[in-house]
């Protein structure tokens, strides 16, 4: 079982690629979510029930590995893809707009600034996500507000 932990965590084995594997999942999950939107799909529904069933296996998960690599291992990296995804929930499928959410999503959840840091403390696997889940909703609000005032 841990095997399997382990392999979620790492997002199918991105997390064993060592340094940047976060970017990687990023930019993986960005490409994820551009290519599953289809003109059948709804564009909300579908990346809103993703991005909370990842952030709840991200939790379990989150820790079990714990108990194994230790908090927050470098390994882990499914907590850079629930945020990836939080970070393009609601946002228009261009590209810019998804390269967009990738330099914030990737700037917040590196500088960890206004308390996305103080969230590393939580218990468990919350602790895990809930940094890049604060980082993601950060990048996604800058994001829609860039767009809705039309600056980019």
């Amino acid at each position: 079982m841990v095997f399997f932990h382990k392999f979620i965590s790492t997002a199918f084995g991105i997390g064993y690629i060592g340094k940047g594997a976060g970017t990687v999942a990023a930019v993986v999950t960005c490409a994820l979510w551009w290519f599953l939107q289809t003109p059948y799909t709804n564009p909300y529904l579908w990346p809103f029930l993703s991005s909370i069933f990842i952030l709840l296996i991200g939790v379990i998960t989150g820790d079990e590995v714990e108990k194994v690599w230790g908090k927050d291992h470098q390994r882990v990296v499914i907590d850079e893809v629930a945020g990836m995804g939080i970070a393009l929930l609601c946002v228009p499928l261009k590209w810019p707009y998804y390269l967009m959410a990738l330099v914030l999503f990737r700037f917040f959840d590196i500088a960890k600034p206004f308390y996305i840091r103080d969230m590393e403390v939580l218990p468990g696997g919350w602790g895990v996500m809930a940094d890049d889940v604060l980082a993601g909703i950060y990048a996604n609000v800058v994001l829609q507000g860039i767009i809705l005032l039309g600056l980019f």
